[in-house]
């Protein structure tokens, strides 16, 4: 990405804990906005296919959530994952797999990631639309650096991935630093 560009405004739909609901499922829905995420703060996204599938499941995530306190040392303030799944989806697989410090965000409706140019249909694997694998360093909702895996493509026969690793990204970041 050569031309910075301002993160799309939508809302997200949340599901956040709330112990005065009470109850097995004590979680009620909150609202987020993409400045709620991203205004006045120096974050790493990331985005991925989906939620419980392999590499995204194996790798990104949790890489991501072992070295994030080396992004939190090169100034990063917060680590987000977003995908087009829902809230419930996205809660539990944060749940599954332990996380503590990688913030995930709900884009079930594909409205961010189609605003954000990455919405791709991969209906070869009875996914629909999702979105394709990249990550970017954002500054106060301005995307500053850009890492897109190559082959952007709707349904594409392969699953790139090495660009927007966390391994890569945090090598990126450190050069720069």
């Amino acid at each position: 990405m050569t031309d910075r560009k301002n993160v799309p405004l939508v809302t997200f739909r949340t599901r956040v804990r709330d112990e005065s609901i009470g109850g097995p499922n004590p979680y009620r829905w909150e609202n987020k906005t993409s400045d709620d995420y991203f205004g006045g703060k120096r974050v790493i996204l990331f985005s991925l296919p989906g939620a419980f599938t392999p590499t995204c499941s194996t790798f990104q995530l949790p890489d991501f959530e072992k070295l994030y306190d080396q992004f939190l040392e090169l100034r990063i303030d917060a680590i987000y994952c977003v995908s087009v799944n829902d809230a419930f989806v996205m809660n539990a697989w944060g749940k599954s797999l332990g996380l503590q410090k990688i913030e995930l965000i709900p884009d079930g409706s594909g409205e961010f990631t189609r605003k954000m140019g990455m919405l791709v249909a991969k209906d070869n694997l009875g996914f629909g639309m999702r979105s394709w694998r990249y990550a970017a360093l954002i500054d106060d909702g301005v995307v500053e650096q850009w890492f897109e895996e190559e082959g952007f493509c709707d349904n594409c026969e392969t699953d790139p991935y090495g660009v927007s690793s966390p391994q890569n990204v945090l090598d990126k970041l450190k050069a720069a630093a």
